[in-house]
């Protein structure tokens, strides 16, 4: 079957319907969703029992970029600064250099073992250096798993910020396999400008973001989310245009956006969580509909060897090298190299080659798909496991919130107080999101000429209104009257 615009909307609407149905009891026999999505897009391919015939690299690339981000987005909304900053340096240093040992560890091994050149053995490793932050942010989120000291903000940090390098790496060893009168050094001032103009953009897009956000009046509230979205491809686009890495530019941004008083931020969390899902559907049926396994099952060997060395060699190199100087015990750093999950991006990734006509680059696809696949079988179905093996696991009951879980539950507080607005009040005319109304307390309700509001962070207070404030603590109450007045 040929897609085509009649008929695109009624395969892809039935695709995604076997997939969440589908995915809704996969993990009661152990299985990663995300791998039972890229199945059922190889089973409708041309190989298939569907016999969709899609053959088209440049439209899964895009598709790719899409899904990535609003992946990338979702995951760094959801990030909680408190948490991340004690182990930003670990993650950084995880995220860049880790990808680069990683890449360069397994580039060798595959230099070594096949008839690659260094440069296309080096762009192999790089497609599969990094970690895939829609298979961790997925598989961590879905098993639920409460891990000990920091674990967790660790990994996700790093799955979330560790893209643009890897795929400044591949465009960069990409460049070389085609022009190979270059040296290695010229590549040097195109990753300088990748991630410093990237992080720079990411800074400042976040910034503009939440002043546009608060700032604009919108008439319905829907219509928030839909301008996040807007401003996360102006975000992605611009760093592009000027150079920068826009992949590192939004996930930047959407950290900034998550730790910010946004107006409707229930809202907007609310949308992106389902849109991260939906996007690692599409993304994995597009990415298994691409394929072929008849192509793929001739380098199933030699896929099966990298694939080991990069999980047991290769990314625990990365790890223990980056992580050196820091004290951590030795069962958290075997952990870290166990969550190297590789899945959607290194096959987004080895879209590149194909696209530039590179004469592996048929090989290097199907190799980077198989490397993802048993990724996933093999530690995504053993995270659990493992945590538990190498004791870095916490009950369920210890499990901490996520930014989003804090905004949809609103843990009641333990004590109550109104407290009325005086007509010389700085609350006057402002809205809440405006007034640095402390975390620690909430507006339950607003009292307002006899009638009873239902606050939001867009709600304009008035003098002579009376504030319901629930808080655990006096020092909380303080904070409030200080806001207020």
């Amino acid at each position: 079957m040929n897609l085509s615009i009649e008929n695109i909307l009624l395969v892809g609407s039935i695709l995604l319907f076997i997939s969440i149905i589908v995915g809704k009891t996969s993990y009661k026999f152990g299985v990663p969703t995300l791998l039972l999505f890229l199945a059922i897009g190889m089973l409708a391919g041309s190989d298939g029992i569907g016999g969709i015939h899609f053959d088209n690299p440049g439209m899964a690339q895009f598709i790719g970029i899409v899904s990535l981000n609003f992946i990338l987005f979702s995951g760094g909304l959801d990030t909680n600064w408190k948490s991340v900053k004690p182990i930003l340096r670990e993650g950084i240093l995880l995220s860049t250099l880790g990808v680069l040992l990683t890449a360069v560890a397994l580039g060798t091994f595959v230099w070594f073992i096949t008839d690659f050149t260094i440069y296309e053995s080096m762009l192999l490793g790089s497609i599969v250096s990094s970690t895939d932050a829609a298979a961790v942010f997925s598989i961590l989120r879905s098993k639920s798993l409460a891990l000990k000291t920091n674990l967790r903000p660790t990994l996700e940090l790093e799955s979330g910020s560790n893209d643009p390098m890897a795929y400044v790496l591949t465009i960069a060893f990409l460049t070389l396999v085609v022009n190979q009168d270059q040296s290695i050094v010229s590549i040097i001032p195109l990753f300088l400008q990748q991630m410093i103009f990237g992080a720079i953009a990411g800074f400042a897009f976040g910034m503009l973001s939440k002043l546009i956000i608060n700032k604009i009046k919108l008439d319905f509230e829907g219509l928030y989310p839909v301008l996040v979205i807007a401003l996360m491809f102006i975000t992605f686009s611009a760093t592009d245009f000027v150079g920068g890495n826009g992949f590192l530019s939004i996930y930047i941004c959407a950290v900034y956006l998550g730790n910010q008083d946004l107006i409707h931020k229930k809202t907007i969390l609310k949308m992106y969580d389902g849109l991260a899902w939906l996007m690692q559907i599409v993304l994995f049926l597009t990415l298994g509909l691409l394929v072929f396994p008849s192509q793929v099952f001739p380098y199933m060997g030699i896929g099966l060897l990298i694939s080991l060395f990069l999980i047991i060699v290769a990314r625990p190199v990365g790890v223990f090298l980056s992580l050196v100087f820091f004290k951590m015990k030795m069962r958290r750093r075997f952990y870290i190299s166990w969550v190297g999950l590789r899945g959607a991006v290194p096959i987004v990734f080895a879209t590149y080659p194909l696209l530039a006509g590179i004469e592996k680059a048929n090989m290097i696809f199907n190799i980077v798909f198989f490397i993802a696949v048993t990724s996933i079988i093999i530690q995504g179905t053993t995270l659990a496991i493992v945590a538990k093996w190498l004791h870095v696991a916490l009950p369920e009951s210890v499990k901490p919130l996520s930014e989003y879980d804090k905004l949809i539950l609103e843990v009641p507080k333990s004590a109550s107080r109104e407290f009325k607005i005086s007509t010389d009040s700085y609350a006057v005319k402002k809205r809440i999101i405006d007034l640095n109304f402390p975390k620690s307390a909430l507006i339950v309700m607003i009292k307002r000429d006899g009638e009873f509001i239902r606050p939001g962070g867009s709600t304009v207070i008035e003098a002579k209104d009376m504030l319901m404030v629930l808080a655990d603590r006096q020092e909380d109450f303080d904070k409030v009257n200080d806001s207020l007045n």
